[in-house]
């Protein structure tokens, strides 16, 4: 006959299970203590501080030399000589071009005459008035005569020096548009003169900006033309209107130009700099946007962070002004913004020693 089975009796299983719990509770406690506190976040910070700083205003500009000319004739002749090639660099006064006459030369010696005729007419007149054997009415008409052949002369020599077109100023000459032989009548180009040892830059600046302008100011322009070079000037003038149109006033910039690498008509990106002083400034990867909104990561005493609104104004070379929002001594994330939550905990990689250098051994005697 089979053997009796017996079920293990029910307080027995409830003994065992009771047993058990306490162990399956505690690694379910383990492991919620182990994922549910989240790892401090690796960033870089740095210290808000105060430094020197130099607001700028940007603006294209165009050159123009300082004296410009275009040269033409004031009269209907042929060209007898040129006198310069383009290019030339000529010193005021210099000739630049003759015209042809030969007919105004024959004029001026026939006047000369008349004029010397009547300049003996009038002295011999004025010997006879003093012996009283003329009247003095006829020693006036002779002082008039005199006069009038005295002034045609002085319009005939004006006439030949019209013939003589001389440099106004000293420059540098244009291309050269006329040749001997060539008709040329009045406002006929011969050619453009340009003095750029100094040149102008006429920019637009917002008026906003209209109380921060003054005379002596520092300006510093680049050109496409010349890659990596900054040419130095300063404001010489500022215009007594602003553009009703564009809310903009003109400001002229005074460049030298020795090397006379700025030519009139050129493109020039000027920046005006403004007096330095004290502003907060940030490295611009710690300014984060989102939309509308601007503002840092803040480490708070506890080691946490928390956002701060920032208002910023001018950004230049990889800095941010910071106007309102945090202020000198906060210490703001600089690096590893883009994983940081409110609240989160943060931590800073410790710098490396240096490694240290292997112990020389003691040199064995030979």
């Amino acid at each position: 006959m089979p053997a009796d089975f017996r079920f293990p009796s029910f307080p027995v299983l409830l003994l065992s299970g009771l047993c058990l719990l306490p162990a399956a509770c505690g690694r379910d406690a383990a492991s919620a203590d182990a994922g549910g506190v989240a790892p401090a976040a690796v960033v870089t910070t740095q210290v808000a501080a105060m430094q020197p700083w130099n607001d700028t205003i940007s603006a294209l500009g165009t050159v123009k030399a300082r004296e410009s000319v275009t040269v033409t004739a004031k009269v209907s002749e042929t060209v007898d000589r040129v006198h310069f090639e383009s290019g030339d660099e000529v010193a005021a006064n210099a000739p630049l071009v003759t015209l042809s006459g030969n007919q105004q030369q024959a004029s001026l010696r026939a006047a000369e005459a008349e004029a010397t005729e009547a300049e003996q007419q009038y002295r011999r007149g004025s010997e006879l008035v003093g012996q009283q054997l003329i009247a003095r009415s006829q020693l006036d008409t002779q002082r008039a005569t005199r006069d009038a052949a005295q002034a045609r002369v002085a319009q005939m020599r004006a006439d030949i020096g019209d013939r003589r077109i001389l440099a106004p100023f000293a420059g540098v000459l244009g291309m050269r548009v006329v040749s001997p032989g060539a008709l040329v009548t009045p406002g006929t180009v011969i050619a453009t003169l340009d003095d750029i040892s100094r040149v102008h830059v006429d920019f637009p600046v917002p008026e906003i900006h209209l109380a921060h302008l003054a005379v002596g100011q520092v300006l510093a322009g680049t050109s496409v033309a010349w890659p990596g070079v900054t040419f130095e000037g300063e404001v010489s003038s500022v215009d007594a209107r602003v553009d009703a149109a564009t809310r903009a006033v003109v400001v002229r910039g005074d460049f030298p130009n020795a090397d006379r690498r700025l030519r009139p008509g050129m493109l020039l990106q000027v920046q005006l700099s403004r007096p330095q002083r004290q502003a907060l400034v940030l490295p611009e990867i710690a300014v984060v946007q989102v939309g509308r909104d601007t503002f840092a990561w803040r480490v708070k005493d506890d080691g946490t962070v928390e956002r701060a609104t920032l208002q910023v104004g001018e950004r230049r070379a990889g800095q941010v002004e910071v106007l309102r929002g945090i202020e000198a001594g906060d210490r703001i994330v600089v690096d590893g913004t883009g994983k940081l939550r409110p609240g989160m905990a943060i931590s800073e990689p410790e710098a490396q020693a240096p490694a240290a250098m292997p112990a020389e051994s003691p040199a064995q005697d030979g």
